[in-house]
């Protein structure tokens, strides 16, 4: 684990596409990759934390240079620090890159101590060239809200040509040749992809990609769209049992802040500049020097604990202290 200070001089040390690292409740001490701009993706779904996508796409490209991607990575590795897992994610999706095959020789030949995982929405692995760029990754962590594409289009509001059911058949034909582990993760909506008929299609999709366990989790911090509620426990565990398959409720599953990886520094930051005024995520990430993601994951672990409190206003979500009133009158 970085100490304040080596947290500091990386910060320091101008790492563009590297940030963390991160607390991850699934991943530990995760170092994330950022491959792609804000907010480059082939979905734009209505809870994303990143918040509306820009550019809605399914064409791969070197959206952020490789040479200097591998560059940040060799200075960042060379001292060995102690990670989980090196994680593709970031401000959109990852796969996009045509680069991720490079980088990710590049690791297992020079750090193959560090172990690999890639954070995707799932949609683009109906193409072969992907799949074989990421077989070397440890762990794939796919999502699959929606199993009809009328779920798929409310829920992940995807690229115009993209249809669930060639989603469905790229994870499928992903699991027959990718040798890691496979976690796919649903993202419950009420009223979106909860009835009955939903969760029997993406039972059927599940048993033909048989991934290695299926996780279940719901909003538990401010999304894109503010209408957009959170799935209850009872819900979510009705929801597991008709699955009928490994299935784990990974929402709120530990409390963030328990996590070896979680800077106590980076949250007093957070919320003494929240104290001076409110703040978007945007606002957060450029005043203290971190990447959106890291500050989400602060900004979730506050909410847990009714430190801070989401006010929707013209320009965004921002973030408020809860001082002591308005703290009892919650309780």
């Amino acid at each position: 684990m970085l100490s304040s200070k080596q947290r500091n001089d990386k910060i320091m040390s101008g790492y563009k596409y590297l940030f963390g690292p991160v607390p991850s409740r699934r991943l530990g001490i995760s170092l994330g990759v950022d491959l792609v701009p804000h907010k480059i993706c082939s979905l734009n779904c209505v809870y994303c934390e990143c918040g509306r996508t820009t550019k809605l796409t399914i064409e791969r490209d070197e959206y952020v240079p490789i040479d200097k991607v591998i560059s940040e990575l060799q200075h960042f590795l060379k001292p060995h620090p102690k990670l989980d897992y090196i994680t593709y994610s970031g401000s959109g999706e990852p796969t996009l890159n045509s680069g991720i095959g490079t980088i990710t020789k590049f690791i297992k030949e020079n750090f193959p101590g560090y172990k690999l995982a890639l954070l995707t929405n799932g949609t683009l692995f109906y193409l072969p060239s992907i799949r074989k760029e990421v077989k070397n990754v440890d762990i794939i962590l796919p999502s699959l809200d929606a199993a009809s594409d009328a779920a798929f289009k409310k829920v992940n509001r995807p690229f115009p040509k993209l249809k669930i059911q060639t989603v469905i058949d790229g994870l499928v034909e992903l699991r027959k040749e990718f040798a890691g582990k496979l976690w796919l993760e649903i993202f419950i909506i009420p009223g979106l992809n909860d009835s009955d008929e939903e969760i029997n299609l993406l039972r059927k999709a599940i048993h033909r990609i048989r991934p290695d366990e299926v996780q279940l989790n719901t909003l538990d911090r401010p999304g894109t769209d503010d209408w957009v509620q959170s799935a209850s426990k009872e819900k979510l565990t009705k929801i597991a049992d008709k699955l009928d398959w490994k299935t784990e409720i990974i929402a709120n599953f530990q409390k963030r802040e328990q996590l070896a990886s979680y800077s106590t520094d980076i949250e007093s930051s957070l919320l003494q500049t929240i104290k001076r005024r409110p703040c978007t995520v945007d606002d957060l990430s450029a005043a203290l020097g971190l990447h959106p993601n890291e500050i989400n994951k602060y900004i979730e672990a506050l909410l847990e604990r009714k430190k801070i409190r989401s006010v929707v206003m013209e320009r965004g979500t921002f973030f408020k202290l809860v001082d002591d009133e308005s703290r009892a009158e919650e309780q």
